[in-house]
């Protein structure tokens, strides 16, 4: 009997998520040292963990029989300091992606309407065709969400839009004038969902919290970036307290593991591994635009700890890269075939990703 003829047709039809491959997996693949291979594939913070989040992990790992707290009362009391909001404002997800499943498995049902943008993370839409919901992708405008676009998109049906600000893979933000102005003029039937995984990354963020507390919108954020726990899985969103408690009821208890909230907590108050984090990002993509532009390669200027470069075939560039150790994206997932996005590393490593790609263009 083929399983698949017992199991729900839109289930097999939902594409799977393709992830940056994992060091120790292109060492097994292609029979190289895995001290030999640098990965820029999937936006992760080159410095590693904060070190105060290794240490209260460290502390932490004793009590790993007992269950975690459900609610992550401390890091949530953390959180809301940190924000100027309430403990009823936040729910914490095993990384933002599982908020996001939150989302949906509150607001959206059968035959409702999500509008995305069509170059923004593509989890968006496996999600909506998870939950049999049709998704309305806008096209980009300059690399960029265009709101005005997705503003007309809207109808009855619409339940969820969302933004990604910055948005991966483009790098690119929208302005805060222009976000404002989107988000008043919602209707009251739809929930802005603003994915700011990369907000760290900004000196000028939009007012998104207060849009949180004031409209209906939810801030996705994350521990994955800018802090270095990716390995963890931790993220939250922010939203009026009504939001709030309905996805409440759809959360699985404990959640997020009691090392992940360790770890979390301490990285908060880590004002300085933050502060260095952006000054290696910056740098690093000075560096990139400059070699870029040394190889007359168009390049999508970044907001973010990554970079979207023009390199022709961009699966053939990426599988030449990967032989020769040097792990970056791909963008033919996301109707870019000739694009690959790199992450921002250590110099060292983005000094090597560039020899190699040098020798292939």
């Amino acid at each position: 009997m083929n399983i698949s003829s017992i199991a729900n047709q839109f289930v097999c039809d939902v594409p799977v998520y393709e992830p940056g491959k994992p060091i120790e997996a292109v060492a097994r693949e292609l029979g190289l040292k895995p001290s030999a291979i640098i990965k820029l594939a999937s936006n992760e913070n080159a410095l590693g963990p904060s070190p105060k989040a290794l240490a209260a992990m460290r502390q932490a790992l004793p009590t790993a029989h007992l269950y975690p707290d459900g609610g992550g009362f401390y890091l949530r009391q953390a959180l809301a300091k940190k924000l100027g909001v309430t403990l009823d404002n936040l729910i914490l997800g095993a990384g933002s992606n599982e908020v996001i499943e939150f989302l949906f498995h509150t607001f959206v049902a059968p035959g409702d309407e999500v509008v995305v943008g069509e170059q923004a993370f593509v989890i968006y839409k496996i999600m909506a065709k998870m939950f049999q919901a049709r998704c309305i992708a806008v096209p980009f405008r300059n690399y960029t969400h265009d709101l005005t676009a997705m503003r007309a998109a809207i109808t009855a049906k619409t339940k969820l839009v969302f933004i990604a600000n910055p948005n991966n893979p483009t790098g690119t933000r929208v302005t805060n004038a222009d976000l404002a102005k989107f988000i008043r003029s919602l209707p009251a039937h739809v929930l802005c969902v603003l994915d700011e995984a990369y907000i760290e990354f900004l000196d000028d963020p939009p007012a998104s919290v207060r849009f949180a507390l004031k409209h209906n919108v939810m801030l996705l954020r994350t521990f994955s970036k800018i802090v270095g726990l990716a390995g963890l899985r931790i993220g939250y969103g922010v939203a009026q307290k009504d939001c709030i408690a309905l996805m409440q009821r759809v959360r699985q208890p404990f959640n997020v593991n009691s090392i992940a909230l360790a770890g979390a907590l301490a990285a908060v108050a880590d004002t300085g591994h933050i502060r260095e984090t952006k000054g290696l990002t910056r740098t690093g993509l000075a560096y990139f635009e400059k070699e870029f532009r040394r190889l007359k390669l168009e390049f999508v200027p970044s907001c973010a700890n990554f970079i979207l470069v023009k390199v022709g075939d961009g699966n053939k560039v990426f599988r030449a890269l990967q032989a020769r150790g040097v792990i970056v994206r791909p963008m033919g997932a996301y109707k870019l075939p000739d694009w690959i996005r790199v992450t921002v590393g250590l110099p060292t490593e983005n000094r090597r990703f560039i020899a190699e790609l040098e020798k292939l263009v």
